[in-house]
This record gives C-alpha cells, structure tokens and sequence, in this order.
C-alpha cells in the first residue's frame, strides 16, 4: 500500500511505469506509463481508438493486473486496496454494460445499494436532467439511453474520484451539455475527475490538463493553456504596398503562404512571437486579423498524421 509523508498531499490519481502486454502479443498495450492527477483536477486522458486508454483504466481499477509498474487512488494500491477504493469511486466504462432485463429504475436502485446515496434526492435530480428513460428493459433502449443510466450511476453517489470512459459516446448535443454541467459540479465540490476520450473539442471544454497516448505511450502532457500557446498562431495581414517575402520567409518558425494580391499574406508562426512582430513593424499594415488557436491542428501535430 503506497503512503506519502505527512506534509505533503497524497495525489488522487498515481501511475508509475504503468506497463501491459496481453499474453500472446509483441506489442505492449501500455509502456512505463507514469502520470499524476491532483486533487479537485480534471484530467483529459486523449489518445485514438486503440491508444491504451481503456487498458489503463483496467489497470488503475484492478480489472486487469499490469505486467509491471503500479497505480494508485488517494493513496491506495488499486490491486491491494481495490475494494476501499471503490467505496468513493464512480466509474463508467467505454462499453456500458448494465442488467439487460432489469429497468432503468432497478437498476440504479440496485446499484444504490451497493454504494449508499448522499443525498437520496440526487437520482432524481439527475434522472430529470438527463431525461433519461427509467422504466424500460435496459436492452430495449437505444445506446444513448443506455449512456444516460450509466452516466446517473457514476454521479449519484457524489464520489470524490470519478473515471469516465468516453463519457459522451451516444450523447445527443443537449445531452452533452448535461453532462459538462454535471462535470462543473463535481469540480465545484472538489471532486477529481479523469475522462478518457479521442475528441479534443470534448476535453478542451472541461479539463485542467491533458495527456496524449498514443501506441500505449504518454507522448505529452499539457494544460489546456500550455496547449493554445504551444499551438501555431495564424495572422492574415495586408500591407499598403506589394513586400518582398523573404522579410517573413527567412524565419525557421514562420510559414508564409502568399495570395494572388501581392499585398496579402497569411502567416503561421510557431513559438516566439516576437522576431515576427519586429519584422512586421518595419513595414505599413492596413489590416492585421488573427484566426482562431485551432488546437485540433496541434493535437494532430502531436499524435502524427498516420493516426486516425
């Protein structure tokens, strides 16, 4: 059972060297994956279909044992301590799998049970908020009904650690909105959150910091702020007069693309501003526009273009 010292804070989530290979295969599905999440943290774990992630979360719940390295919760060993973590922990998985002849109402009933309710008026709450359809056989609703009900069963304990596995998978947009909504209460009431997902617009919207894996690496980890300044900044610029391109074209972290008017250009900087800005002020501009940071560009950037 791992501890930390008495004045520091135990972080909430732990991984370290976090390694999987599946009897039978070359590949690893995980490589010495180590990250830490902090306490009241929203975390975004990004990676493709195929990543590693759900292997991850295996791993850090005890659903699989790793190869080696380890994990924790709150300071638990996920594999000695499994079950006490599980008291204060709400989980939905990437493939929601429920009693398919039980109703949604037995259901969550069921699994109320098993983890009493802080406040019994929650389920309802959220039942509302989801619209979520209680009275059917689970298997005769749609996936993103099913979603819903799995959603309701990781929130309505109120757990301080919450692992979400593609959480909006099958959510129309309203229900998305949900949702975040829900994500924003449990950041309000110091909870951790850590969700799994291949959609960046997704992760940008509720997160903290994110981690990118990709072959079953941690190939980055950012702030969502860290990201946008990390990310190309793109300026449409017209000047009063035609200007010989080589002022832009001879920076290594610029790339100009000219237009058919020779007083038009689009440039795309990487990193430092500055040498740009200077070269710029040498010249007139009648009109300066910055595009939008489009951080799915540097997330492509970071995972290659060969992932899909």
């Amino acid at each position: 059972m791992s501890t930390a010292p008495a004045n520091t804070i135990t972080p909430a989530i732990q991984l370290t060297r976090l390694t999987k290979q599946y009897a039978g295969t070359k590949k690893p599905a995980l490589r010495n994956v180590s990250l830490t999440v902090q306490r009241g943290e929203v975390y975004g774990f990004l990676g493709p279909n195929g990543a590693g992630k759900s292997t991850t979360i295996r791993c850090l719940l005890n659903f699989i044992l790793p190869t080696s390295g380890g994990a924790s919760i709150l300071g638990k060993d996920s594999v000695d301590d499994s079950v006490a973590i599980r008291r204060n922990l709400g989980y939905l998985s990437g493939d929601v799998a429920l009693y398919k002849r039980m109703t949604g109402q037995q259901f969550l009933s069921f699994m109320a049970t098993l983890q009493p309710l802080k406040h019994p008026g929650h389920i309802r709450e959220l039942t509302r908020d989801f619209r979520a359809e209680l009275s059917k056989p689970i298997d005769t609703l749609s996936k993103g009904n099913r979603q819903k009900i799995g959603l309701i069963q990781a929130f309505m304990h109120e757990p301080d650690i919450l692992i979400l596995d593609e959480p909006t998978s099958g959510l129309d947009p309203l229900m998305q909105e949900v949702f975040f909504a829900q994500i924003s209460a449990a950041r309000a009431r110091g909870a951790t959150v850590f969700v799994s997902s291949h959609y960046l617009p997704e992760v940008r919207r509720i997160c903290d910091r994110i981690g990118f894996i990709r072959d079953g690496r941690l190939v980055a980890e950012q702030s969502i702020a860290e990201l946008a300044a990390s990310a190309a900044h793109t300026f449409d610029i017209t000047f009063s007069e035609a200007i010989p391109l080589t002022d832009f074209t001879r920076f290594k972290n610029l790339h100009v693309t000219p237009s058919h008017d020779p007083r038009h250009i689009t440039v795309e900087v990487h990193g430092d501003l500055m040498p740009f800005l200077r070269a710029l002020a040498r010249h007139r501009v009648i009109q300066f526009d910055q595009r939008a940071v489009n951080l799915e560009e540097e997330f492509m950037r970071l995972y290659g273009k060969d992932d899909e």
